[in-house]
Formats: structure tokens, sequence, C-alpha cells
């Protein structure tokens, strides 16, 4: 079925941003509209400074617009208060960030388990990892596992607790080209057998050929959408 004929999981209107710095105003979103769609996989590029970490804090209920509607299904996130977007990002939302936030004193099934513990219907920490090839490293501790292998822990931490999206700020930022490329396997991976949605941005246009759609940022707006008709697999990816 088109995407154009489904109900979006996410719609904004004019979403705006300013933070105001003294006498200084940054606009970092200027206007926005956007639908995403259940299942699919968005690649959002920008270079630093376009708005695009701002506009997935605002989609993963980290912040709040300034102005404009932005809605998660039926709920009315621009009008929702903290303990409203604690239990959307609790139930909903499934975050990957550049650096892996894993605890050190824990090993990676504990990490992954910490989530688990306190979601609804969540994957074993086994599943988890073993969705993103960790099955034999689930015993180790981070600092026993390479910055790939992290990050593959953050994954499976984030899609253990079955969300309905996945947002990913830069998740290979931190990484050389061979491991990033694995780090994007896995997320394309769970997001195929999970359905999740499906967000990662990133200034990296090497990694564009892997989305179903490809959203570009620049000076706070959407300054450009491709669609691709069959996804990359990101081992064909030229980095």
């Amino acid at each position: 079925m088109d995407a154009m004929s489904r109900e979006p999981v996410f719609h904004t209107s004019g979403l705006t941003k300013i933070y105001d710095q003294g006498e200084v105003e940054v606009r970092a979103l200027r206007g926005v509209d956007l639908d995403l769609y259940a299942g699919e996989l968005v690649v959002m590029l920008g270079a630093s400074g376009s708005g695009k970490s701002t506009l997935l804090n605002i989609l993963g209920g980290l912040d709040v617009p300034t102005g404009g509607d932005v809605r998660y299904r039926n709920v009315d996130l621009s009008k929702a208060n903290d303990r409203e977007l604690t239990r959307y990002r609790r139930d909903h939302v499934g975050f990957v960030f550049q650096f892996y936030n894993l605890i050190p004193s824990l090993t990676a099934r504990e990490n992954v388990a910490a989530v688990t513990e306190i979601a609804r219907s969540p994957m074993t920490p086994e599943e988890a990892l073993d969705l993103v090839g960790l099955k034999d490293r689930m015993d180790h501790f981070p600092a026993q596992l390479s910055g790939g292998e992290q990050q593959r822990v953050a994954i499976a931490r984030a899609v253990a607790k079955r969300p309905d999206v996945l947002l990913c700020d830069e998740p290979t930022g931190a990484l050389d080209s061979t491991t990033g490329i694995l780090v994007l396997a896995a997320l394309e991976k769970a997001n195929q057998e999970t359905g999740t949605t499906t967000v990662i941005i990133t200034h990296n246009a090497s990694i564009a050929g892997m989305g179903d759609r490809v959203i570009t940022l620049s000076d706070g707006n959407i300054s450009g959408e491709q669609r691709n008709t069959r996804r990359q697999d990101p081992h064909s990816l030229s980095w």
C-alpha cells in the first residue's frame, strides 16, 4: 500500500523551535511539515545546525516545539505535559545516540535487561542481543567490547522493549566506516524484523541509499525529499 494512502505515525505541521540565548534568538526549526509512516526506514540528512537533532528530539518527546503541531498517531505531543511525555517515551520510543551510554559495571545482557524489566511486553535480552549479532558477547562488559559492539548493545537495548518508533541520532558518528556499516546493518535488520518505524539522522550522505525515504534538512526546514524504490544493502554502501 502506498504511504500516502495510510494514516501517518507522525504528522507535523508548521513546526518551529526557537531557543532564547540571551539577546539572540536561534531558530532551530522554521515551519517543518512532515509525515512518517509505520514500518518505514527514513534517513534524515543535514549538516550541523540544520535542525535535524532538534526535530528528532521533538518527535521523541525529549523537547517541545515553540509553535506548530506534532502528533504521534492520535496523541498531540505539542500539548503534552512532562508526565505524558515521559509515558510516551517509555511506552513507544527507542533511542540510539552517537555515544552508547552503557552502564560500565553491567554486562551487555544486564544493560539490555535494565530496560526490559520496566517495559510492557519486551523481548528477552537474549533475543534482542541475538538480533544485533551479539549472541556470543552477552556476558561481556562494555570495556571488553569494541565501539561497534557497544553501539549494537545500545541498539539491542532500544529495540528490546518493542518500540513503535526507533530514533537514531548520528548512530555511526563515532565509528569507522567498516564498523559503522555493521551498526547500520543491525538497524536495518531491527527495522525489517520488528516493523518499527525507524529514523536515522546523519550528516553522512553515503547512508542515504539504505532508506525508504531520504529527507534533507537545511536551515531549520526540509529542503528536499527522495524516495528509494529499492533499499540498498548497508554492506554495499560506498562510505
